[in-house]
């Protein structure tokens, strides 16, 4: 079937800073309407840039407050990776919320898929090669990043809602928990909920 002309155009309104008509409430990577993982990878990193040039320029300083984190990042493919590790960087208080397994999209490609034809360069890593781009290479340098002490990563917990209250603080709402933020990043892509065969063997790393 043929896709409508409107699938091409719904795409969400954003800013050159990525963000949405919310303030604080960015998108980036797929859902925005790049899929290149480079694109994800340097919007998630600006993203963090523009909340902590916000968070330094206000006055008075936002005292940090226990339970509020600075930036709350939705995803944890490429675009919530880069944004995470910038936020170390920054040394924001921040936490990620991943409803899957880390590492997104790309850990349902096909083996040894190249998945970056350019380098591209992580916070606080530099810049990967352009060799070093398959798919195994990618999982691997998340597996790094996974036991970093400072990747605040939550997995498994799906975001069913975000409200924005009149102090201008989100609250992000888990099935389980919710979280307070001053600024949240949504690095969803689009892959949605694949609907699965439920059969035996549909999991193993051979089947596409």
């Amino acid at each position: 079937a043929m896709a409508s002309p409107s699938m091409g155009a719904d795409m969400p309104r954003l800013t050159p800073e990525y963000e949405t008509t919310i303030q604080n409430l960015f998108i980036v990577g797929e859902l925005g309407g790049l899929a290149l993982i480079k694109n994800a990878v340097n919007q998630g990193r600006d993203c963090v840039d523009v909340i902590a040039r916000r968070l330094a320029e206000l006055r008075p300083p936002a005292p940090p407050v226990p339970g509020i984190y600075d930036v709350l990042i939705v995803g944890a493919g490429p675009a919530g990776i880069s944004a995470s590790l910038r936020a170390i960087e920054h040394k924001l208080h921040y936490i990620t919320l991943e409803r899957d397994e880390v590492g997104g999209t790309v850990a349902k490609f096909p083996r040894q898929k190249l998945v970056m034809t350019s380098p591209v360069e992580f916070p606080t890593y530099g810049k990967f090669k352009k060799t070093e781009l398959s798919k195994e290479h990618l999982l691997a340098f998340w597996d790094m990043v996974l036991n970093r002490a400072d990747f605040n990563v939550c997995a498994d917990t799906n975001v069913e809602d975000i409200r924005k209250g009149a102090d201008g603080l989100f609250t992000v709402m888990s099935p389980t928990n919710h979280y307070r933020a001053r600024a949240v990043i949504l690095g969803l892509g689009r892959s949605g909920t694949p609907r699965k065969l439920g059969v035996k063997g549909e999991a193993l790393a051979k089947v596409m």
